[in-house]
């Protein structure tokens, strides 16, 4: 049976090769020509641009906007401390190597009668706080806690040669 198949396909293969061998292509041919014979089109120059002009910021020391104003009573205590200037002498802490804004309240405790605040860094350790406590890279003293916020000093540089200003932060609890 198998041979008798192959024997078939072998016989008809001859008649369906036969039909490829017509060679007329005239009507290709002519589209071409057609195509050929149309003018060439004009490639547009490339556009030039201009070149970038760089920006630079200049209001590191302000206050962000996106973080809330510090009531009035607080900027009124801030104002009478006169002579502003961090202490260089004081030794660093710990939280003193995180950017402020990478830093965030998760919450409080009380021991032994002393309040403090949880603050995680963005390594994810967790780190008590209390009053007088240092955080942030300009010299940020911790000046009060409550349940849900902690309210930072920061001392920036005003600009001048020796001029600092004290910049009023707060820290919010995480999820609220």
């Amino acid at each position: 049976m198998n041979r008798l198949v192959s024997r078939a396909a072998l016989c008809l293969l001859p008649a369906l090769l036969a039909g490829c061998g017509n060679s007329n292509f005239s009507d290709l041919e002519a589209f071409m020509a057609e195509k050929r014979a149309r003018p060439g089109g004009v490639i547009a120059p490339i556009p030039t641009f201009k070149a970038y002009e760089a920006f630079a910021y200049s209001a590191t020391a302000m206050r962000s906007p996106f973080d809330r104003p510090i009531e009035v009573r607080d900027l009124e205590q801030l104002q009478a401390i006169a002579a502003v200037k961090p202490d260089d002498n004081r030794p660093k802490e710990f939280l003193e190597q995180f950017t402020f804004d990478s830093l965030q309240m998760v919450g409080t405790l009380e021991r032994g009668g002393t309040e403090w605040t949880l603050v995680r860094d963005p390594e994810g350790g967790i780190h008590r706080v209390t009053l007088g406590d240092y955080l942030g890279r300009n010299h940020g003293k911790v000046v009060e806690m409550t349940d849900t916020y902690v309210a930072v000093v920061e001392i920036v540089s005003d600009g001048t040669e020796d001029g600092w200003v004290e910049r009023p932060r707060t820290i919010e609890m995480s999820g609220i």
